[in-house]
């Protein structure tokens, strides 16, 4: 959803919280908790994605020429 990539990581967890604690009161009546459901998977979509994003972007180095490439872990030291 549009809405969402608006959206920091940080106001879409906390928007997923709510959800979440909404929906396990169970007090929420049937089309509400699937809108909520609805909601919250997308919710869901975004905060793995920017994580992912994220994780992709700090595992990430620059060459002395100015190219990235992904950092590897020295597998030696295991």
């Amino acid at each position: 959803m549009s809405t969402e990539k608006k959206l920091k990581f940080e106001e879409a967890m906390q928007q997923l919280e709510e959800i979440v604690t909404n929906l396990e009161r169970g007090d929420v009546p049937l089309e509400e908790a699937l809108d909520q459901f609805q909601k919250g998977v997308s919710l869901s979509k975004f905060c793995k994605e920017t994580l992912q994003n994220a994780e992709q972007t700090l595992t990430k180095i620059v060459d002395e020429n100015g190219n990235e490439k992904l950092f590897e872990e020295n597998s030696e030291l295991d």
